[in-house]
């Protein structure tokens, strides 16, 4: 009896045993399936509805869903939580019928009045929202029909209403979770209705997601893979995003330097994920009130004197296509007759300014007109290896008698105050969209933004219109004029189309961005051994 007895335990430890290795196995499985992301900027606030940095969307992208998409592949808004709209024939109202059957992460319901909480939310003052509120446009307050229909009412047309709800800074949150949380702690506490749930954030350190299981309701764009946990660190210092990828301490990086890119693409175990951004070019706006770029023929030959190819060859390594314009390549309604506008022609700079009067009178290099000497101010942000770009450009402009004073700001808020007091000839800046409705917050004539101070209402009518428009033809041949006006007048030195150097481990399948390319679909990415 004892033998038996002691089979007997044999026989249940062995079951025991192997019913941990299963059990480990199974945990090991659950392991490879988490994946750490590499985040290239700490944000002061990570909160969508208020905060502004492109690098918040990386993870809450996966958190919220949109009434609308942009399709990837075509760029043609798709049904997201709405699943069918109708604008009126004045432009004025836009009807959106709810997909029914959809619950927040907090399991609240989606509906109608869950699209009211947030919207009311965006626009109250309270909030500070410093992007949401502005994609909104002229948005005036909505109209609840019935549960899952919901009017949005405008005080004039504006068709790039669409664009701005298919943005992760108009993602729904659950209205249950923004009335328990206040302003500044609903960062900590976000709920969605997307593939991932919020599970923390820790400022500095990390944000985690985690899958969530009864996600169905997705555009048929996003497909599904394997990844159950994500968990974003923060990499600010750029060198060191290549060693991370490299090492396995993360999977997936963004914003590599050009020169660590180039060296990747050795490594057969990292693949190279390059990923143009639309909306401006990485530029340099040009102040039309300050002298000399205050005369349009100094401008154009400072567009002459730029060999954008030497800075794409030694700076961007190639990765970076020419810019030409105020729209990158990828921008809805971007006019190709930029292509090749004032392409380096060191003749043709020194021609212009010497019709302008300039000349080198006192033999040192450097031209002058009545004494004073042409020189240009150009204020010099750390990001984007502007400070690289604008060293080049000193040199540049050296060849053509321009001596070019280089003034680097640590911060934006420092950018912002230069420019306010209002000492400099140029700025480089860019913003990113997929509609090029940004071109009003930097171009209208009465925009606070207008940093180079042209005004001109012919291009102020065009790009209100532009606004306005509802056909696509007719916004097209508008966003054309507006192009043009811009460069025939320089305002802008326009460098590179900017592309987003991602690296990613091979063993990883499936990963893809949104139309904004910042944004990856982290829904469809699939682990696998090798």
């Amino acid at each position: 009896m004892r033998l038996v007895l002691g089979l007997l335990g044999w026989f249940v430890l062995v079951l025991m045993m192997a019913a941990c290795g299963g059990d480990s196995s199974r945990s090991q499985a659950r392991s490879d399936r988490r994946l750490i992301y590499g985040l290239t900027l700490q944000p002061s606030g990570i909160d969508p509805h208020i905060n502004s940095s492109s690098e918040l969307g990386i993870p809450l992208r996966q958190v919220y869903d949109t009434l609308v998409y942009h399709d990837p592949a075509t760029a043609a808004i798709v049904p997201g939580l709405a699943v069918e709209w109708v604008v009126s024939d004045d432009g004025l109202t836009y009807t959106f019928k709810l997909r029914q059957g959809v619950t927040f992460h907090d399991g609240t319901p989606f509906n109608a009045q869950a699209v009211a909480a947030n919207l009311d939310r965006i626009v109250d003052p309270a909030t500070a929202s410093q992007k949401a509120v502005f994609l909104l446009g002229p948005y005036t307050g909505y109209e609840i029909v019935d549960e899952y229909t919901i009017q949005l009412k405008l005080a004039e047309p504006y068709s790039p209403l669409l664009d701005s709800l298919s943005q992760v800074y108009l993602g729904i949150a659950s209205p249950a979770a923004l009335a328990e949380y206040s302003t500044s702690r609903y960062q900590f506490h976000q709920v969605g209705t997307g593939p991932f749930r919020f599970v923390e954030y820790v400022p500095g350190d990390r944000i985690v997601l985690q899958r969530s299981p009864d996600y169905q309701w997705g555009p048929a764009f996003y497909q599904t893979g394997n990844i159950e946990m994500i968990e974003f660190r923060f990499f600010t210092d750029a060198p060191t995003r290549a060693a991370a990828i490299e090492s396995g301490a993360v999977q997936i990086m963004g914003e590599l330097l050009p020169t660590d890119a180039r060296a990747l693409t050795a490594n057969s175990a990292i693949q190279l994920l390059p990923v143009t951004i639309p909306g401006q070019p990485l530029q340099f706006l040009m102040n039309t009130r300050r002298f000399p770029t205050d005369n349009r023929i100094v401008r154009q030959a400072l567009l002459f004197g730029a060999n954008r190819n030497t800075i794409i060859d030694t700076v961007f390594q190639r990765f970076s296509p020419v810019a030409w314009g105020p729209l990158s390549a990828n921008t809805l309604f971007y006019s190709r007759e930029m292509i090749g506008l004032y392409a380096q022609d060191t003749g043709q700079a020194q021609a212009l300014l010497s019709s302008a009067g300039f000349q080198d009178s006192n033999n040192n290099g450097y031209l002058d007109v009545g004494g004073v000497e042409l020189e240009v101010t150009i204020i010099v942000p750390p990001w984007g290896l502007i400070p690289e770009v604008a060293q080049l450009l000193q040199d540049q402009w050296r060849a053509i008698g321009v001596r070019a004073v280089l003034e680097p700001v640590p911060t934006r808020s420092a950018l912002l105050e230069r420019v306010k007091e209002g000492q400099y000839n140029l700025v480089a800046f860019y913003s990113f969209g997929l509609d090029p409705v940004f071109l009003n917050q930097y171009f209208l004539g009465d925009s606070p933004d207008n940093w180079t101070g042209y005004s001109n209402p012919d291009l102020d009518n065009i790009l209100r219109e532009a606004a306005r428009a509802g056909d696509p033809n007719t916004r097209r041949s508008l966003y054309a004029q507006a192009q043009r006006i811009i460069m025939d007048e320089a305002l802008i030195l326009p460098i590179r189309d900017y592309v987003n150097l991602n690296a990613a481990s091979a063993a990883l399948k499936g990963l893809t961005f949104d139309s904004y390319g910042w944004f990856p679909l982290l829904n469809a990415v699939t682990a696998t051994d090798s």
